[in-house]
This record gives structure tokens, sequence and C-alpha cells, in this order.
């Protein structure tokens, strides 16, 4: 049996303490830090390991062991402490580093102290929400860098009946499907034959202004 991935998560604030809950639900064995010994009595009870220290302090890190956790996911709100643990993490060779991050300037900062991802927590609720508000279609919308995104919605009613090459997305929008959920099932990269279905929800990757354009199109009225 394989073995589980580790995961701590260092600043226990509504971001990082919805972090490691989630993880926690789906399983995995978590450790909590935070300097705010009241929130650390607040998650004893729900968390595998919780507890309260500077996480800018070294050798408090290497206390709890910092360098053998898979992933490090740093969600402090203060840009010094959390660009420390950052530089710290990278140091001890934590595999996996996730930075919270403040504003861009953060973000360029924590990658290069070691960061290997950077999350903005605000901005991506913000789009989703948004997303959700001016579509009946959307079902989540992700943002993974480097101006790419997903899109993920419940396949339009004109396309139902149709395929994928008669659906023609990449060239009438510059998009193209990576997977499409059909009921328990998910086919990921579907042949160009798959035939779409009433229920189907589609994984739509492209430049955010191409899946504006694409989603805009594909709303229902």
């Amino acid at each position: 049996m394989d073995r589980k991935k580790q995961f701590a998560v260092l600043g226990l604030g509504r971001f990082g303490r919805n972090v490691a809950l989630s993880l926690e639900q789906m399983g995995y064995d978590v450790l909590g830090v935070d300097r705010d010994e009241n929130i650390v009595e607040e998650l004893s009870e729900t968390l595998t390991q919780v507890v309260s220290f500077d996480i800018r302090e070294v050798k408090a890190l290497e206390r709890i062991g910092i360098s053998k956790f898979d992933t490090v996911i740093i969600a402090s709100t203060n840009l010094e402490t959390s660009l420390m643990a950052t530089m710290i993490c990278k140091e001890k060779n934590v595999p996996e580093i996730i930075v919270k991050a403040i504003d861009e300037r953060h973000a360029e900062m924590a990658r290069k102290l070691g960061a290997t991802a950077v999350v903005f927590a605000e901005r991506d609720m913000a789009r989703r929400v948004a997303a959700h508000l001016v579509s009946s279609n959307v079902v989540d919308y992700i943002d993974i860098g480097s101006d790419i995104n997903i899109l993920s919605l419940r396949v339009p009613k004109k396309f139902v009946g149709k395929n994928l090459i008669q659906a023609n997305f990449r060239s009438d929008y510059n998009v193209n499907i990576i997977a499409i959920t059909k009921g328990h099932e998910t086919l990921v990269t579907p042949p160009p034959d798959y035939v779409f279905a009433p229920d189907d929800k589609i994984f739509v990757i492209g430049t955010p202004d191409a899946l504006a354009i694409f989603d805009r199109d594909m709303t229902d009225f």
C-alpha cells in the first residue's frame, strides 16, 4: 500500500483552516501551525496535530520535522512571515511548497525563494463567483496560471447529440475539450467521435479571453 502524503499548513486563518480541514476530510493526516493559541485550541479536536509557534523560527520548524512533509501550504497573511517560512521550507528540501499570495509582488518573491506553486485565494474565488453569476452553465472556473484557465460546465443543449468534430470548439473558439464527465466516469482526452449526452460535464482549457467568449456563446437562454 502506498504511503499517504503528509501535509503541513502554516497559518490557520480562513484559507489555511479550510485547506487543512478539507485535507482531513479526505482522509489525510495534517499538521496545522498558528501563532494564535486560541485558534490552535479550537482546532485541536479536528486536525490530526495542531501546534502554536512563530513559523519564522527555524528551530521550531525543525522540531516538527518540516522536511518530512511532502507538501507544505504557507497561508500566512503577513508578507515577511510568509517569505521567511518559504525560504526555510526550501532550505529544508520540502518537495512541494504552496504559498497563498497577497499580491503579484508577494507571488514573485515567493517563487524566487522556492515556492513551487502560488495561489490567490480571494482572486480565484471572485472569478468563480463571477462565472457562476453570469452563466447558467458554469460549474467551476480554475486558474492554473500562465494565462491559461480551465472552465467546467454542463454541455450546452445545442451540442447534445453532436460529436466533438461537429462541435468544432478549437476552430470556432480557440479552446480545447480536455475531459468529459459522464455520470461517474471521466473521459480524459475524449475521442473526436464522442457524442455529447444531456447530462455531460465538459472541461475546457484556454486563455481567459477565449473562455469568456466561449462561455458567452454557450449560455442557454
